[in-house]
Formats: structure tokens, C-alpha cells, sequence
């Protein structure tokens, strides 16, 4: 890996702390539940993202999977907190 590669690699991936870590603080002081949830979708495209850095800084495939497995539960769990939220019921 080139000199150029690991150092924005490592800039990426303290970028994306931060970004998470707004997206926590949005998560939290959120003043309605929308907000929330949103902040929630927010973090784990961003953990998507840090996962497929690390896949790129360590060159394996397996953090490929783990952030198809992170955005495939994420979005169900959207889908189910969104539904919830507009009807107060998930499962009909």
C-alpha cells in the first residue's frame, strides 16, 4: 500500500468518527422520534463506509460481507421503526 493510500485511508476513517459521532449526538437530542431515526439510518451508512475502508485498507473480503450484513439489517430495521412510527404497529 502507498504511502498516499494509508494516509487518506487514515483521515477517512477519522472523518467518519466524527461524522458518527454528530450522528450520536443527533441520536440523542433529537427533538422528535423522526429525527431519530434518521440519525439512526445516518450511522450505519456511515459504518457501512467505515467498513468497507477497512476492507480496502486490510484488503480482505469478509469486511465486504459484514457491511452487506450491516446495511441488510439496517434498512429492515427502518422499515420496521418507520412503520411503527405511522401506524403504532409493526406487524398487522
Amino acid at each position: 500500500m502507498s504511502n498516499l493510500l494509508s494516509w487518506s485511508i487514515t483521515l477517512t476513517l477519522i472523518l467518519f468518527v466524527l461524522a458518527i459521532s454528530l450522528g450520536l449526538l443527533r441520536l440523542l437530542r433529537g427533538p422528535t422520534a423522526q429525527d431519530r431515526v434518521l440519525a439512526l439510518d445516518f450511522i450505519y451508512v456511515v459504518g457501512m463506509l467505515i467498513m468497507l475502508t477497512l476492507a480496502i485498507r486490510y484488503d480482505s473480503s469478509m469486511y465486504f460481507e459484514g457491511a452487506f450484513l450491516m446495511v441488510l439489517f439496517g434498512f429492515v430495521s427502518s422499515v420496521a421503526m418507520a412503520k411503527f412510527l405511522l401506524r403504532g404497529e409493526v406487524i398487522e
